[in-house]
C-alpha cells in the first residue's frame, strides 16, 4: 500500500506528555507508548519550559491546569522560536466554556483540545493522524527491540 510506505513509524516520533496529576500522567504514559511512541514527562510547567526546547519533541501533550507556570504560559512560551512548530495537545479536567475552548483552539500550534478522561482509543488515533504514523498491528510489540 502506497500509504503505509508514507507513514513514519511511531518508535520514531516523541511525545511529551505534560500533566501534574500522577495518576494521569502514568496513564497517558501507558496509552502513548502502547501506541508504539516515544514518550518523556514533565509534572509542571516549569519542567516543560525547560524540557520540551531540549528534547524538541514531535508532539506535546500539555494539561492546562500545572503549577509553576499554567497551560497558557507554557504555550506561549512554546510558540516563540523553534518550538513554535511542536504540535500541542491540550487535556483538561476543568469544565472549560466554550469561548475559551475556541479562543485555546485558535492557538498556532495547538491542533486538538481534549478533556478529562480521555479516551485511550480516541486519544490513540489522533497521535497516529497528527504524526502520520500507523497503530502498532494487534498481537506486535509496541515497544519491541
Amino acid at each position: 500500500m502506497a500509504e503505509e510506505e508514507v507513514r513514519a513509524a511511531a518508535k520514531d516520533k516523541l511525545v511529551v506528555i505534560v500533566d501534574d496529576d500522577e495518576s494521569v500522567r502514568e496513564l497517558l504514559q501507558f496509552v502513548v507508548g502502547k501506541e508504539g511512541f516515544r514518550v518523556e514527562t514533565a509534572s509542571d510547567g516549569e519542567e516543560a519550559i525547560r524540557k520540551i526546547p531540549e528534547l524538541m519533541p514531535d508532539l506535546v501533550i500539555l494539561d492546562m491546569m500545572l503549577p509553576r507556570y499554567g497551560g497558557f504560559e507554557v504555550l506561549r512560551q512554546l510558540q516563540a522560536g523553534p518550538t513554535g512548530s511542536i504540535p500541542i495537545v491540550i487535556i483538561t479536567g476543568r469544565y472549560t466554556d466554550r469561548s475559551t475552548m475556541e479562543m485555546i483552539r485558535r492557538e498556532s500550534n495547538v491542533k486538538e483540545f481534549m478533556e478529562k478522561p480521555v479516551r485511550p482509543p480516541v486519544l490513540g488515533m489522533l497521535l497516529h493522524k497528527l504524526l502520520n504514523t500507523a497503530p502498532p498491528m494487534p498481537g506486535a510489540s509496541a515497544g519491541g527491540f
